[in-house]
């Protein structure tokens, strides 16, 4: 994803905690902080639109300007950073602009982006509410289980394995199965494990279907295999 004016991509880990430090109020226990973190949310969402109506508007009104002079006009320019360093201050927007390459290792917005997938994994309802981006979720997904991620980020991404395959089937929850290859360890075994014997049916299909995968790392993780393993006909492993 490519950097725009006031992108907060390439900023440091103070600058990230000074624009989205109160979001990881999304993911507390006592409803009541989450409901201020949901406040706030909801302001710089409305900051986004403003910032975005103005830019929007001062396009139109540059554009007889041609392309090269539009960009430069010092209006736009400005409405640009403006709108740029609203998105920073934001849940989604604030996530997309990760390093191109795709590794999240080193990106001091790595704790932001596990934030987001907690968010989702433990509070589905409010998540979808006030900012489902099924999109979002599915790239860093693919990005974490492509990074070479130090243990405390290989633990948190284990409780998140975890806690997907108990619930019911969200969209896009399938690429799970990326991270839990990626993080493939004794201790993910073994809670899928514990999962498959669990009274939960979701968490027996899903984890089972995890842990099944795992033992055969060149299967594709794709809807047909997915189905066959529904059906309790999964292929064997080429």
């Amino acid at each position: 994803m490519t950097e725009e004016a006031g992108s907060p991509g390439a900023d440091d880990a103070c600058a990230w905690g000074e624009r989205l430090g109160w979001a990881f109020g999304l993911i507390a226990d006592d409803p009541a902080v989450r409901s201020a973190a949901l406040d706030q949310l909801a302001e710089a969402q409305e900051q986004v639109e403003d910032a975005l109506g103005r830019c929007n508007e001062l396009w139109r009104l540059t554009m007889p300007l041609g392309a090269e002079e539009q960009y430069q006009e010092p209006a736009f320019r400005e409405a640009r950073r403006r709108y740029g360093r609203a998105r920073g201050r934001s849940l989604p927007d604030g996530l997309w602009g990760r390093p191109a390459s795709g590794d999240l290792a080193h990106w001091p917005g790595l704790p932001y982006a596990l934030l987001f997938l907690e968010w989702e994994a433990r509070y589905p309802q409010e998540w979808t509410h006030h900012a489902k981006a099924w999109g979002t979720k599915q790239s860093l997904l693919r990005d974490l289980a492509l990074a070479h991620q130090p243990e405390a980020i290989r633990a948190k991404l284990t409780d998140l394995v975890e806690i997907v395959v108990h619930r019911a089937y969200r969209c896009k929850d399938r690429e799970y199965v990326r991270v839990a290859r990626a993080v493939d360890s004794a201790d993910l075994r073994g809670r899928l494990d514990r999962a498959v014997e669990s009274d939960s049916p979701w968490a027996r299909c899903q984890a089972g279907y995890v842990r099944w995968l795992l033992d055969r790392p060149d299967l594709p993780n794709t809807r047909r295999v997915w189905r066959a393993w529904l059906a309790g006909q999964a292929p064997a492993s080429r």
